[in-house]
């Protein structure tokens, strides 16, 4: 069986050798992990990969191969026990029945999350008061309300205006090959060249002029490389509802990555708030801070914000507002300090342009933005290559 495994990673493009798949034969031998599905994952990533650029490589051989991951939950913190909240039911609600629904607002909605904590003692489906599944109750996941704080679960209605989860992104992949080469092309119209650094670059024009102005004598001259002086930092959105994009971001990233040498990136969740991360496995123990990625780069700097803008909008309008933490700060704020230290910014949705419509937060940011917002398409791209070049 594990041979056909090995295969199934050379195929995905995970540089793995034999002598590292006989090492993990050889630890499996020797019983140095117990029986568990979870546990070979880890050592046959310790074992076989090399580099963490190919850990997302892996991860999706290994769960096409063997069907999936079972999660690990931990429940020993006193929180809200994983069992409760399996969705066993979808109700399926009437226009009129869910307009009948009852909007708290964030503030009350909270305050109420937090009486039903200290009172729930079981669990609940299919209710309209409790935290559970499948009802119409603004607390848990599975059910119906116009506003919500989902706690666990996947995202169905997209109502939800806080989600109270655990979250693990992936990084990335910026070696992908690109099934065009369109996307470059339109890249490339932001590009600014200078020569500038050491003479290292043979001149051919400048050496035949010099040579016949000094009577055919042979005068070489030299001038330094000709580089793209454009600088750019692109903030990435990953995680979530950006879990749809990935394959239309991944190509955009490593285009960018190919055409920008000067670029350099961040990752941050829904919306940028007080710290942004580089390395999304890490990104508890490495993270930095806002202010000082906006201190950092000159103000001619391109920004380029990569996200679908789809969350609460709360998240981007309110302090607290954030999946994962309590941010003192909204998001919107933080956005705006980014459009007033760097004039030339813009914002790449991959959600299609015609849903915009539909997404409340879509408009916000876009006001935020000064409506530079543009789709990932070829057209979008162009447009906004243009602008951020003017």
């Amino acid at each position: 069986m594990l041979i056909d495994f090995f295969f199934a990673l050379r195929n995905a493009k995970v540089p793995v050798s034999i002598k590292e798949f006989l090492t993990l034969l050889e630890a499996l031998e020797k019983s140095v992990i117990a029986p568990s599905l979870d546990e070979f994952y880890y050592l046959a990533r310790l074992v076989l990969v090399k580099d963490e650029a190919h850990f997302d490589k892996f991860d999706r051989a290994f769960g096409s191969y063997f069907k999936g991951i079972e999660a690990v939950f931990d429940t020993s913190k006193g929180e809200i026990p994983l069992d409760w909240l399996i969705k066993r039911m979808e109700r399926e609600l009437t226009p009129e029945q869910k307009a009948a629904l009852e909007k708290f607002g964030y503030d009350k909605l909270m305050d109420r999350l937090n009486e039903l904590l200290k009172e729930q003692k079981e669990r609940h489906e299919g209710g309209s008061k409790w935290i559970g599944t499948g009802g119409t109750s603004p607390f848990g996941h599975g059910g119906t309300n116009p506003e919500g704080v989902r706690i666990g679960g996947a995202g169905r209605n997209r109502t939800a205006v806080k989600v109270w989860d655990q979250r693990s992104y992936k990084d990335y992949d910026d070696e992908r090959e690109l099934g065009t080469r369109n996307i470059k092309v339109a890249l490339r119209r932001l590009r600014r060249f200078a020569r500038t650094g050491a003479l290292d670059e043979f001149a051919l024009d400048a050496t035949v002029h010099a040579t016949a102005n000094n009577a055919g004598y042979l005068d070489i001259r030299m001038q330094p490389e000709r580089k793209n002086r454009i600088k750019v930092v692109m903030l990435l959105d990953v995680g979530g509802t950006m879990d749809d994009h990935i394959e239309r971001t991944e190509e955009l990233f490593s285009a960018a990555k190919s055409e920008f040498k000067n670029m350099e990136f961040y990752y941050f969740h829904n919306c940028v708030y007080d710290y942004l991360w580089k390395n999304n496995r890490r990104r508890h123990a490495e993270r930095f801070d806002t202010w000082d990625v906006l201190r950092k780069y000159p103000n001619d700097t391109r920004i380029i914000f990569v996200g679908d803008a789809t969350m609460s909008p709360y998240e981007v309008l309110a302090p607290g507002g954030s999946v994962e933490y309590n941010n003192e700060e909204a998001g919107a704020e933080w956005l705006a300090r980014f459009c007033r230290a760097f004039p030339k910014f813009a914002w790449l949705n991959p959600e299609p342009e015609h849903l915009w419509q539909y997404r409340q937060s879509i408009a916000v940011i876009r006001q935020i933005m000064n409506n530079r917002m543009f789709p990932v398409t070829l057209e979008g791209l162009e447009r906004a290559m243009r602008l951020l070049s003017k």
